[in-house]
């Protein structure tokens, strides 16, 4: 079993999840920013890459910062979770890679914001589920985190995955948040949870954001 997401059925979660979520329209945007838009990094400090085109994904795609687990996490909330020893195996962020990040059972990890477009941006990482026991029913659920006008910090679940005890690219996630223009060019801050369920413990890595979805 390859590490896969159920794209649709979290799209149809979120769609509904979004009826309840009541945002100003773009126009009326005020100054009231949130954390995320406080701590968001230069929307134009991205560098583009296909990471993916092995898998016949040619889009383009930006890193999450820290989000190949190399160097520094400051930004990420780790709760819990630890930086190993272990890359994926395929090496896609540079061949001297050497590690990623573990999750144990019942903990949340969240990333560090990143500036996305309005078009659909998507994110897509690699995965591997560490087995034994129930452990082998485990998904990991992925949340976007997104403000409104107001500074007010909303959650969506966009995407699960199912998981592999060899390392996979997961599906691209959509990111489906009703997401307001709050920074210069039509751009956003958005940051991501990924939460183990069912008593898994999951290892992520090599984390990518296309932030303008197709172009």
């Amino acid at each position: 079993m390859t590490a896969t997401s159920h794209a649709p059925r979290a799209l149809l979660r979120a769609t509904i999840c979004l009826s309840f979520v009541v945002l100003v329209p773009a126009s009326a945007v005020s100054a009231n920013a949130g954390v995320l838009v406080s701590s968001a990094p230069s929307c134009a400090d991205q560098k583009l890459s296909k990471p993916f085109a092995p898998w016949l994904d040619f889009a383009n795609y930006t890193p999450l910062p820290g989000g190949n687990f190399e160097g520094s996490t400051s930004g990420w909330s780790l709760g819990g979770a630890s930086v190993v020893a272990g890359n994926e195996t395929f090496k896609v962020g540079g061949p001297r890679d050497a590690k990623s990040l573990r999750i144990p059972a019942g903990k949340t990890v969240t990333s560090p914001a990143i500036c996305v477009g309005l078009a659909h941006p998507t994110i897509r990482f690699f995965a591997t589920r560490h087995t034994g026991g129930t452990a082998n029913l485990s998904t990991m659920r992925v949340d976007v985190l997104f403000e409104n006008n107001l500074g007010i910090l909303n959650t969506l679940p966009i995407g699960d995955v199912t998981g592999s005890p060899n390392w996979q690219p997961t599906l691209p996630m959509t990111v489906v948040a009703n997401l307001l223009a709050l920074l210069p060019g039509e751009r956003t801050p958005v940051a991501f949870r990924f939460t183990p369920m069912l008593g898994g413990e999951w290892s992520i890595d090599d984390v990518y954001v296309d932030p303008y979805a197709r172009r």
